[in-house]
């Protein structure tokens, strides 16, 4: 199986679309207001905005972007004005990660993880 979409709720697609190109992701899909969807990668891997009138209480879907050039492209991104929670930090898992968050704080994480993403050293066997 391969996942290969995923679609978030936001409270007002066209405000977000801007946020999303700046990340890199391109636009692909927008024929009205209420949807739009992202190339995120070459393979084919794409993400969705649809607009709610209302979001969701509590805990939130966390959306992971996997770049070689972390520290460089997080750089970039702060050229931009886009403002992070954490800047690209080592984590105990072996991975690096920086966050920020959405126009609606769905949560984003930038990181870099290598052989690391499918093959940890406490890979199951």
């Amino acid at each position: 199986m391969n996942l290969n979409q995923v679609t978030i709720p936001v409270l007002n697609v066209v405000s977000s679309i801007p946020f999303y190109q700046a990340l890199g992701l391109k636009l692909i899909v927008h024929t009205h207001d209420k949807y739009a969807r992202f190339e995120c990668s070459p393979n084919g891997s794409t993400l969705s905005l649809h607009q709610v009138d209302v979001l969701s209480e509590g805990p939130r879907v966390t959306i992971y972007f996997e770049r070689d050039d972390l520290d460089d492209y997080v750089k970039q991104l702060v050229a931009k004005g886009i403002e992070f929670e954490q800047m690209p930090t080592d984590q105990r898992y072996l991975w690096r990660e920086a966050k920020l968050y959405d126009l609606d704080s769905n949560p984003i994480i930038i990181y870099k993880a290598g052989e690391n993403r499918i093959n940890p050293p406490w890979k199951i066997k």
